[in-house]
């Protein structure tokens, strides 16, 4: 470490030394002190004015003012730092252009915004695609220029878990999936991908597999009509055609019923077709899927049902139908005789909730993840003596989300399993009072 300033203090404090010989010799010594101290000050003052002229002039010179001693290492410091933190200023303002450079040559929208909303900076893409503008749109709520429902409440509720998609504001022929990734004090990077082409061939895939169900649904039901028209008359048939006969009646039900959870699977995926959701008293649909619970169990399993809130809720009857009778049919199939199955309804301060709780066979958890897939089946021998079309809890999981709910699938093998439907308190309608006479 450089001691210069020590260097200056002997320099100052021999000078003065000198000028109190020099003030004894001539009988002054007093008063030629103070006007070396004074020389000095007016000095300092003097590089003190200078310094500060060069640091806050608007037309400050590049180059610092030249001096002697401490004030001159104390100017070249001044500029070696300045031109450190001005060398450093324009690396990093490079590395900042570099990297706006990079992201506005992606195909992906981004955009940041703070925890707001409030826009900051976006990309070329989120211009084209999003329509925003600079600098117009700079400090502006993103929810006003996207205006979708969907991307509000997705925006608003910090679960993004899951992509949102949804069509572009400004080119309505794209289709843009949403991520949003939470960094700062709740700043959001908003990063929407386009799936155009995705959307494309999933809208192919279900066109196809709609219109397959349906041109095979009418030559099931003959063969199903004529089947069931011989075997009414099996007095008839040779002994040897009637097993073959049977497995095949068996066979065309079966193929039945996977049509028909075709076609129903790719209603409920057509978002653009959502029926309409009307307050229901969903009292009278429970007790009847108990009931056909009961005549499917054949008195092999003790089935209860706990309604623990009223029933009233908006949705779509059909629907709600067909996942909560899925969940509880399925309970049946894979419960050995001699088992339970609790069927709930219940409200607490998260919402309002559907369960189906088994002690049948369970499974590894380790299958959870997939379970909502089309065709996936946790017995790989499929077994059609269990085993439905593979596809009941994929129409679970899209009934679902036609009423913003949520599966959750608990199971441990061999001790039972336990579906839940979760739903937002807005889904429960609270039943109406009764009116007063006057």
């Amino acid at each position: 470490m450089r001691n210069d300033w020590l260097i200056h203090i002997q320099r100052l404090t021999l000078a003065l030394f000198f000028c109190y010989l020099f003030g004894l010799l001539i009988g002054y010594p007093a008063w030629l002190m103070v006007i070396a101290l004074g020389a000095y000050l007016a000095w300092t003052l003097f590089q003190a004015i200078r310094l500060h002229r060069w640091l806050f002039s608007p037309e400050r010179p590049a180059q610092p003012p030249s001096s002697q001693g401490l004030w001159g290492d104390l100017f070249d410091g001044l500029y070696k730092y300045q031109t450190e933190h001005q060398q450093t200023q324009q690396r990093l303002q490079n590395l900042i252009s570099r990297v706006q450079d990079s992201v506005n040559a992606l195909r992906d929208v981004v955009v940041m915004t703070d925890s707001q909303g409030n826009m900051e900076w976006w990309n070329q893409t989120a211009e084209n695609l999003l329509g925003l503008r600079k600098p117009t749109d700079r400090g502006q709520p993103i929810q006003n220029l996207v205006r979708t429902p969907r991307f509000k409440r997705y925006f608003m509720s910090k679960n993004y878990d899951d992509p949102l998609q949804i069509r572009s504001p400004h080119k309505p022929d794209v289709i843009l999936s949403i991520h949003i990734t939470l960094f700062g004090e709740d700043d959001r990077l908003i990063v929407g991908q386009d799936i155009s082409r995705l959307h494309h061939l999933e809208s192919v895939r279900q066109d196809f597999i709609s219109n397959v169900s349906h041109e095979l649904r009418t030559p099931l039901t003959v063969l199903s009509g004529y089947l069931e028209t011989i075997l009414d008359h099996q007095e008839d048939i040779p002994p040897r055609w009637k097993r073959a006969l049977h497995q095949m009646q068996q066979q065309s039900l079966r193929m039945q019923a996977l049509v028909a959870d075709l076609l129903l699977l790719s209603r409920l995926e057509d978002h653009d077709h959502i029926p309409p959701q009307r307050p229901l008293n969903l009292e009278l649909l429970l007790d009847s899927i108990k009931q056909d619970a009961e005549a499917l169990s054949g008195g092999q399993h003790q089935i209860t049902l706990h309604k623990r809130t009223h029933c009233r809720f908006i949705g779509d009857e059909a629907q709600l139908r067909s996942a909560f009778s899925n969940l509880v049919f399925n309970a049946v199939k894979y419960t050995p005789a001699g088992g339970s199955i609790d069927i709930e309804w219940w409200e607490d301060e998260q919402g309002v909730h559907f369960g189906v709780t088994d002690t049948g066979m369970g499974f590894d958890p380790i299958h959870i993840p997939r379970l909502t897939e089309r065709f996936y089946r946790v017995d790989p021998s499929r077994n059609t003596q269990t085993g439905g079309t593979g596809l009941g809890l994929a129409i679970v999981k899209h009934v679902l989300i036609n009423h913003e709910g949520r599966l959750e699938i608990q199971s441990k093998l061999g001790q039972g399993s336990r579906f839940v439907c979760h739903f937002p308190l807005s889904r429960h309608q609270l039943p109406e009072l009764p009116q007063t006479q006057p």
